[in-house]
This record gives C-alpha cells, structure tokens and sequence, in this order.
C-alpha cells in the first residue's frame, strides 16, 4: 500500500466515524463540530483527487461560514433534548430496515458499474500549467452553461420566495398602498359645500 492510499483510507475512516456521531451524539453542538471534522475529511479526500478547488470551497464555505451559523444557532436555540429524544426506540427498527435497504440499492446499482479499478483509472498527474478553477468555469459556462443559469434561476426563486414568506409587516412601518390609490373615488376625495357669501 502506498502512501496516497494510506492517507484514503484514513480520511475515508475518519469521515465514516464522524458521520456516524453527527447522527448518535446527544449534544447537538457536539454534532455540529462532527459534522465540521466531516467536512474537513471530505476536503482532504477531494485534494487527493486533485479537485482542490472543491475542496477550498468545502471547507471555506461550509466549515468557515455555514456550520459556524449552525453553531451560533444551536447554542442560542433552547432545545429541549428529552423531548426530541421521545419515541427513538420505537422509531429505530423501522429506520434501520430503511436505511440498509438504501445502502443495498446504492451497492446494486453503483457496485458493477462504477467499482473497480477499471471502472476507476487514476487519474494522472497533471501537467503544471493546468488550473483546476479556470477549466470548472470553462465548463460551467461553456458546456453546461444552460443548466447553470437554471439553477441559479431557482435559487433566486427560492430566495425570493424566503423572504415574501417570512416577511411580516410592521405597525411602526409607514409605506404607500398602491392598490387603495389606484381604488380611490372621487368622493372620497373631494366634497362640495355650499356656503353663503360673505360681504363685507
């Protein structure tokens, strides 16, 4: 075994583990610094397929901006744990039959096809005037320039529909009614009075 491979299995062990106390730590800050040694592994993992763009993305956006809110979020939040903990026991079996039989569908599905070191060559070396971050935007905005622009289409759809849905207005907060303008009548707005004449 060489040491690339070596360095493999210890992430992927180190991400399996991790993965498995974000689910079964009882503290949930506890989970979240899981979940962020999870985060770390599979950036390491992602370096080691020369992808290291994706993985300084991974760890600068999730570990340095996400997990930090969650954290933040966690620790302001009151939550009570025995609460959330009623009904596990009864829940588990069921659980566990159904994530089992994903994992069999995944290996079905995933194991003659993509497993293997045919399946899988390596993928070399590359060169030293290859930039990672200069061929993904190539690609994004070359070849898979359409689905792109869809996906940040719906996540501007999402953003804005977050915000239209979370909105909530304010007494103190004065603004024009547009469509009670545009309803007004004439005499609502003006009245006529007959008044004497005054001489003097």
């Amino acid at each position: 075994m060489d040491f690339k491979s070596a360095v493999f299995y210890f992430l992927a062990t180190v991400l399996v583990l991790a993965s498995l106390r974000v689910i079964t730590a009882r503290n949930p800050v506890h989970a979240a610094l899981f979940l962020v040694l999870a985060f770390f592994s599979a950036g390491g993992i992602w370096m080691l397929l020369q992808a290291e763009f994706l993985a300084i993305v991974l760890v600068m956006v999730y570990v340095g901006a996400v997990m930090v809110l969650f954290l933040f979020v966690v620790m302001m939040l009151d939550i009570n744990l025995e609460r959330l903990r009623q009904g596990f026991w009864s829940y588990l079996p069921l659980g566990a039959t159904i994530g089992l039989l994903m994992t069999l569908e995944m290996a079905l599905v995933l194991a003659g096809r993509y497993y293997g070191l045919e399946a899988m060559p390596d993928p070399g070396a590359s060169g030293a005037g290859v930039n990672n971050t200069k061929e993904l935007g190539r690609l994004l905005f070359t070849d898979y320039v359409y689905p792109f622009e869809l996906a940040s289409v719906i996540l501007l759809v999402a953003i804005v529909a977050a915000v239209a849905l979370t909105k909530r207005p304010r007494k103190e907060s004065k603004a024009q009614n547009a469509a009670a303008q545009i309803a007004v009548r004439r005499n609502d707005r003006l009245r006529i009075v007959s008044m004497p004449s005054e001489k003097e």
